[in-house]
């Protein structure tokens, strides 16, 4: 039996027989677009929906989630791997008890950890599928190996893109990336666009349109669209006073999509079961690479 074997039937031994967590990553090919913004703000209305949702920001080094939140956790991700806290003490509840893991400054990034250490954490974030209902996962910016590792793990992806170019090509080279990667199955992950920062739903389709027909063109693939967010003054007030907008501004415009946008994820195409791959799963991506 060869190492990955071996590593694999880890896996099967501490997988649950339970329920399993339905995981969205949130990507977006370059930093500045509002990706975390939009990460909280569909936590807040999923919770709203009744549904048990944790963040894990895997945006390792950096707090967004937690300066959106306004919230300061008592440990973070690295507590987790190198100070023996549990999977729940490192869990931070923010707004309407939406619990949040933070990535903290302790850890570079996931691909830096040693196999054993991602054993262990495989093994321990396999709570979250007893946990949470969802988990949000936000990625960091750009398209470094462990933020393609995610996208390529995770059943369900959000693309976030504006209507400037330069948004529009990093978008593309990430999706270009990721198909080049011969460890890329487009079968087994949806990915679906949100336009954000669009002035009218015309611009917020014209987003998607022209990242399908390049993907489409030259990638041979092709992309859904959520729907969009349009700029509004009151993300901007709210992001000032580390709150989401769906909390401090709750009939603003950007409310309203963010409402929408939940509805559609909640109530659209589910990923079938046999397609659902877990917290346990999506990590063990990490662990496979190093056998």
């Amino acid at each position: 039996m060869d190492q990955a074997e071996q590593l694999r039937n880890i896996v099967k031994k501490n997988q649950r027989p339970a329920r399993k967590a339905r995981i969205f990553t949130v990507t977006s090919g370059k930093g500045g677009v509002g990706k975390s913004n939009v990460v909280v703000n569909l936590a807040v209305q999923m919770q709203r929906q009744g549904k048990k949702v944790i963040i894990f920001d895997a945006d390792l080094g950096l707090a967004n989630v937690e300066i959106m939140f306004g919230a300061i956790p008592k440990y973070n991700l690295s507590d987790l791997i190198y100070r023996g806290k549990t999977v729940q003490e490192i869990i931070t509840a923010g707004p309407l008890d939406i619990g949040f893991i933070s990535g903290g400054s302790g850890i570079t990034g996931v691909n830096n950890l040693s196999k054993e250490q991602l054993k262990f954490l495989v093994r321990n974030l396999n709570e979250l599928d007893e946990l949470a209902d969802i988990v949000l996962i936000d990625t960091g910016a750009g398209i470094s190996d462990h933020v393609l590792e995610f996208v390529m793990a995770s059943p369900e992806v959000l693309l976030l893109a504006t209507p400037e170019p330069s948004s529009l090509t990093d978008a593309y080279s990430l999706l270009k990336a990721l198909h080049r990667n011969p460890e890329f199955r487009q079968s087994q992950t949806k990915i679906k666009v949100i336009s954000n920062r669009v002035a009218s739903e015309e611009e917020g389709d014209g987003v998607f349109e022209k990242l399908n027909a390049v993907v489409g063109q030259f990638l041979k693939g092709d992309l859904e669209y959520l729907g969009m967010i349009p700029q509004d003054i009151a993300v901007e007030k709210a992001i000032r006073q580390q709150q989401p907008v769906s909390i401090l501004y709750p009939e603003s415009k950007a409310t309203k999509a963010f409402e929408a946008l939940t509805c559609n994820l909640l109530e659209g195409n589910v990923v079938p079961l046999h397609g659902k791959k877990g917290i346990m799963q999506l990590f063990s991506r990490f662990i496979y690479r190093r056998s």
